[in-house]
């Protein structure tokens, strides 16, 4: 018999059903995106390849789609098998209006994780997601990690081996596995307006890990600052993405997605070194043109010539009936008129070399960046190409079945982790002063 979630695990699974977690109010305002019509008519058939969807929000996918050139949608919000796949016959309901348009990933049910039982149920669970509703991947939220709990109500590491058989269940299936591992850099750092993640964390203050003053902690509501209250004590943002790669370097068959950028925009030469050491993982652009824009033009445009067949685009769009996510929301919620900007904004960092422009979502951080230009044959990797092969489950198992072999125990090196000096300075023990 399961245990009761944890109060860890129960934040988690709020945070996975509003997709990947995030919000925030805006302050400041932000550069104006450029007036452009990136190469019309000659963009490809769009793969978004990060979204969050709803059924009763089909509707408003239909528009989205039609107005944006959005040719298909990959929906990570496909829900696991709890109460006999209800939310697997939901998201099949919504797939099934858009043929071939829409295709759904599942999430494994966490409840009763660590039970002998458990690896059992989710393999079978998974195998009737491929082959009865027609999902086509595994979505696995930060929850990994940062809030489930096992059997013991101890916190599950991203690379505990007890996952590894769910691993190979998805590697013998020919689906890939995204991932979504920690969160971005910031939301280690002390919480207070001058954390660059400002905008998100001070809306919602019990998503931030790093410690917060009690001066700041006064200003939030007391629901807020009881959730902060009740906070669980999580890895370090290196800690955890070397414990990703450990998990991608011991399961060399499954094909993984590290989403975001492969969880580390912030560190370019550290995600290339992780594309370079682990040929079983490709990454997507969901919700982080902000950050590996900062980065410049030309260093990024070369990042993504060099592993142009290892990238896919994704925005991490929410849409429902009276729900829109887009990336990142803040207070008041966008509405479609919204929507074409923030694609317009993907748009033109691709495919212009326009100058301190805005990113797509500017909550996130509320600076500009250089567009990078991207050449039309890598574009269209990109845009759609790349997809159509994580969707082929026999380009997948062929990759599975020329992988290298394992390596177990790997050291892989740890994400570069500059720490501003203001943050620095409020982590740091207090110096002793001569008497």
């Amino acid at each position: 018999m399961s245990r009761p979630l944890s109060l860890g695990a129960a934040l988690a699974a709020l945070v996975i059903a509003i997709g990947c977690g995030k919000s925030g109010a805006p302050s400041t305002p932000a550069p104006a995106a450029p007036d452009v019509a990136p190469v019309a008519g000659k963009r490809p058939p769009i793969t978004d390849f990060h979204a969050h969807l709803s059924l009763d929000g089909a509707e408003r996918v239909r528009q989205i789609m039609a107005d944006n050139g959005v040719e298909r949608f990959i929906n990570l919000s496909g829900g696991s098998g709890r109460h006999n796949g209800q939310a697997w016959l939901m998201a099949k309901m919504l797939a099934d209006q858009f043929p071939g348009r829409i295709i759904n990933f599942a999430s494994p049910n966490w409840r009763g994780f660590g039970h002998p039982e458990w690896i059992a149920r989710e393999a079978a669970a998974l195998q009737a997601a491929v082959t009865q509703f027609g999902f086509a991947g595994v979505k696995i939220a930060k929850g990994l990690g940062l809030g489930h709990t096992d059997d013991r109500d101890q916190l599950v590491a991203v690379d505990d081996p007890r996952l590894d058989p769910l691993w190979a269940k998805a590697a013998e299936l020919g689906i890939p596995v995204c991932i979504h591992v920690a969160d971005p850099r910031a939301f280690w750092w002390p919480l207070t307006p001058q954390n660059e993640r400002w905008d998100e964390l001070g809306v919602h203050p019990y998503w931030a890990y790093g410690p917060i003053p009690d001066s700041v902690m006064a200003g939030f509501e007391p629901q807020a600052q009881e959730l902060v209250r009740q906070r669980i004590p999580v890895p370090s943002w290196p800690a955890m993405l070397q414990a990703a790669e450990r998990m991608y370097r011991r399961n060399p068959k499954t094909t993984f997605v590290a989403v975001h950028f492969g969880n580390a925009a912030e560190d370019l030469d550290y995600v290339d070194g992780l594309l370079q050491r682990n040929a079983n993982l490709w990454i997507d652009t969901a919700a982080r043109v902000g950050e590996f824009g900062r980065h410049p033009a030309e260093r990024v445009r070369a990042f993504f010539d060099k592993w142009q067949d290892r990238i896919v685009f994704g925005t991490d769009i929410g849409i429902g009936s009276d729900y829109l996510m887009l990336g990142s929301n803040g207070q008041t919620e966008p509405q479609l008129p919204d929507v074409k900007p923030f694609y317009d904004a993907h748009w033109a960092y691709f495919e212009t070399q326009a100058r301190q422009i805005a990113h797509p979502s500017p909550i996130q951080g509320r600076w500009a960046v250089d567009a990078i230009g991207l050449a039309p044959a890598v574009l269209n990797k990109i845009y759609r190409e790349n997809a159509a092969k994580l969707l082929d489950r026999s380009f997948l198992l062929a990759r599975a079945a020329a992988a290298p072999p394992t390596v177990a125990n790997a050291a892989v090196p740890p994400p570069a982790d500059p720490t501003p000096a203001w943050a620095a300075a409020l982590v740091a023990p207090p110096t002793a002063t001569a008497k």
